[in-house]
């Protein structure tokens, strides 16, 4: 046990001393935390917006006139044609125009919306909230009733992504790095030959990420509740318990990039392309996983933040008990037993 322990503070000491290690582990969290959270969002808000009315009747003006109070709108140009608004629109100085034609006060149908669609996701949500905001009157806006995130923040969604992406990438990239750099020394050679069991090396190598990947997550949880403002619905211990599981399974696949690759930058190359970009494009972290193609949702089904994310946005946003994500529990247990029994199976007690 003596020697586990010294194993264990010995690579806690490599990992305090690498100045750059400690900077990415620590400072990735953080960054992308305030970007997600405050510069890169989806929510919309001063969309600049081209008034363009055939009449100025009492209900055309009331229309109007919310559509100026909302927060999701800026009117920059009042013109007379739809002509000349598609022009300021084409030259860049507007998101959307809105056409009010002679029909809106006696049929409330008399609207034409001429977009920017360069991005088409956010095209669709201009409409969407201008249509609301104008056919519909304040009264029943406020009745309007948005379960789980009332003020429609980004950063509800964004957070348990977040979540998953870097206890995967850091717990993975730097177990794998960490045992690989070990080889390239030729200082794995002397540990094996160590009286310590192989397998007690990996443990030691692994527990000061573990502690590390709880230290990352208190981190998340911390800002996304006072910097973010984003509520802990759920259980905390709940939320614990599921990140262990997946943190495992993180070191777990960690180990098996380390018995592939010889080199580091094998390392680096492999957990950046095996699991960056599969996490960011499969995983239902930014697009959802509803809208794929059948065939990259059959992909996605072997992605392991998919289940995560998925759990957290339950745990910490709907605020659900343990028995609403039994599947997703069940999933990663699953994937973590066949990948740390396929990590043992491929580790070899000597190098070549």
């Amino acid at each position: 046990m003596k020697q586990f322990i010294s194993f264990v503070l010995k690579e806690g000491k490599h990992i305090l001393r690498d100045k750059r290690t400690m900077l990415m582990l620590f400072g990735m969290p953080l960054v992308m935390m305030l970007l997600f959270g405050f510069a890169i969002t989806n929510d919309v808000k001063n969309v600049r917006t081209v008034v363009v009315t055939a009449n100025s009747d009492y209900q055309t003006r009331q229309a109007v006139e919310r559509l100026s109070q909302s927060e999701y709108f800026t009117i920059v140009y009042t013109v007379a044609t739809p002509q000349e608004a598609e022009q300021i629109v084409r030259n860049q100085k507007a998101d959307l125009t809105i056409v009010f034609t002679k029909d809106f006060a006696s049929k409330r149908n008399g609207l034409q919306f001429i977009v920017d669609a360069a991005d088409p996701n956010m095209a669709q949500q201009w409409t969407t909230y201008a249509t609301q905001v104008l056919m519909n009157p304040a009264a029943e806006l406020v009745n309007s009733k948005m379960l789980y995130n009332p003020q429609m923040k980004s950063a509800y969604n964004f957070v348990p992504a977040i979540m998953g992406m870097l206890l995967m990438l850091i717990c993975a990239l730097m177990t794998s790095i960490s045992i690989v750099r070990e080889k390239e020394r030729g200082t794995m050679e002397v540990l094996l030959v160590s009286p310590t069991r192989p397998l007690m090396i990996i443990v030691a190598k692994a527990v000061p990420y573990l502690a590390l990947a709880f230290a990352i997550l208190t981190i998340i949880l911390l800002m996304a509740r006072f910097v973010l403002g984003v509520p802990l619905q759920g259980s905390v211990f709940w939320i614990y318990f599921t990140s262990t599981i997946y943190i495992l399974l993180a070191l777990s696949l960690g180990l098996l990039v380390s018995n592939i690759a010889k080199t580091q930058l094998v390392a680096l190359l492999v957990c950046a392309m095996v699991l960056l970009m599969p996490i960011i494009m499969l995983s239902g972290m930014i697009f959802p996983i509803e809208s794929m193609p059948q065939i990259l949702q059959w992909v996605s089904v072997i992605i392991p933040p998919r289940y995560y994310i998925s759990a957290m946005r339950k745990l910490m946003v709907m605020g659900v008990g343990v028995e609403q994500v039994l599947f997703e529990l069940t999933v990663l247990t699953a994937m973590l037993v066949g990948l740390l029994a396929l990590s043992l199976k491929t580790f070899k007690t000597r190098l070549e």
